[in-house]
């Protein structure tokens, strides 16, 4: 199986071309807010790189999120468009399950992304089976971290944003928390990304296919606060 596999959901752009679970070619580039510019050229760049052709594909992964708004909708919207276009199957998979798979060790794996107000993205995965333990979904920190302290088992925070929170982290949590310094750790791989996909069901309509970004946008939020407060 050829995989394009794209990843947009943060600052990290990362974008792969693995076949049969060998990594052809992949380029991880930390960015900001340039994503849409870099995209398409990163794409065009790693075809041109092993001398292969869009048409080859077998299938098209993509971070559906959680993660930033804009970086998510471009990364789905240019592979639905390929996946269109080019008749291809498409899949999607959680930017926090991408993260998760980075590391395989006893204990649990909590990949964890900024956003804001002291909430996170986060799920909670068993780091053996990449089992799901706590859905990903938004959560309130404080939250998150009591329900883990109920737990005696090693943990291991992922992220880039994991160092805004580290202090309260480890206050709760203490020694049960286990430091990771190998920054790679800290991003998403396209390359893991892609051989996820082929664990998982194609999407069955492409037109269909969207974001997971587990709240509303924030001007969302505000516009249905707003008109509630009219109402009152």
């Amino acid at each position: 199986m050829f995989v394009l596999a794209i990843d947009t959901s943060n600052t990290t752009l990362s974008v792969a071309l693995v076949e049969n679970h060998q990594t052809l070619a992949e380029v991880m580039e930390t960015t900001k807010n340039d994503h849409s510019k870099r995209l398409m050229p990163t794409i065009e760049a790693l075809f041109k790189q092993i001398n292969r052709t869009p048409k080859e594909l077998d299938l098209i992964a993509v971070a559906q999120g959680p993660g930033s708004y804009t970086g998510v909708r471009i990364g789905v919207t240019v592979a639905k468009v390929l996946a269109w276009t080019l008749n291809k199957p498409l899949v999607g998979v959680s930017s926090l399950e991408i993260l998760a798979r980075n590391l395989k060790t006893e204990g649990y794996i909590i990949p964890l992304f900024d956003a804001r107000r002291q909430t996170v993205f986060a799920g909670v995965y068993n780091g053996e089976s990449s089992e799901v333990i706590v859905p990903d979904g938004h959560y309130e920190l404080t939250d998150l971290l009591n329900n883990l302290s109920n737990s005696d088992k090693k943990m291991y925070f992922l992220g880039n944003d994991v160092v805004k929170y580290e202090a309260l982290i480890k206050s709760v949590l203490g020694d049960r928390v286990v430091e990771i310094d190998d920054e790679s750790l800290h991003v998403p791989h396209a390359s893991t990304l892609a051989n996820i996909a082929l664990e998982k069901e194609a999407v069955e309509n492409v037109h269909h296919f969207t974001p997971k970004y587990h709240r509303l946008p924030e001007a969302e939020m505000n516009w249905m606060l707003e008109q509630e407060n009219k109402g009152k």
